[in-house]
């Protein structure tokens, strides 16, 4: 069950000092981030919690003081695929449902307890924010990119090495259906790969 953390405000103190530095290093300034903070939400969040329905227009980015989210499709024959996972100190949300105010293509959910600070996306548009989009927007575009890269130009087992040798933290977070969704094979194939190398 979703809970905001509105009678500690020691805690949220704290973990907004994590959000507010996060904030920084894209641009935007601390007397602009002071404007808006009371409308920043700390939340607990347990595994499984749906944070953005698929369908749903999408109103908040979350910010991953710790805890796992993950964005993900359900088709229409009950397959599960894996966009992308988010950890801490990183930003959720969905870029595309973001730009283009559509429904969300992509179900937002958490695989693991976390606590979030939600913020409201249309904060992005307000001019004392237009550096952070624009670091944002950047940051999205060269991961595509590489995102691109990694499914047209390797095998599944190049895949699984890149996660071993760069995204150690994913590796040894998710679990092997997890994983597999992400490198575009079931969790057998990944079985299997793991025990050739």
């Amino acid at each position: 069950m979703i809970n905001t953390n509105k009678n500690q405000p020691d805690n949220d103190l704290i973990h907004h000092e994590s959000l507010i530095h996060y904030l920084s290093t894209l641009g935007v300034s601390k007397d602009a981030i002071g404007q808006v903070q009371a409308q920043f939400r700390a939340m607990n969040v347990n595994a499984g919690e749906v944070l953005l329905l698929q369908g749903e227009k999408q109103k908040y980015a979350y910010f991953i003081v710790s805890g796992i989210l993950k964005a993900c499709h359900y088709g229409n024959s009950g397959s599960i695929l894996s966009k992308e996972f988010y950890f801490q100190h990183e930003l959720c949300f969905l870029y595309c449902s973001w730009l283009t105010q559509a429904p969300a293509k992509y179900q937002i959910e958490s695989i693991e307890d976390a606590l979030l600070i939600q913020i409201p996306l249309e904060q992005l548009s307000h001019a004392d924010w237009q550096l952070a989009k624009i670091a944002l927007l950047s940051q999205q575009l060269i991961y595509k990119e590489e995102k691109e890269a990694f499914f047209l130009l390797n095998t599944p087992e190049q895949r699984y090495l890149f996660l071993v040798e760069n995204r150690p933290l994913w590796v040894n977070t998710l679990n092997n259906i997890q994983l597999a969704s992400y490198i575009g094979i079931n969790p057998v194939s990944l079985s299997r790969l793991k025990s050739r190398i």
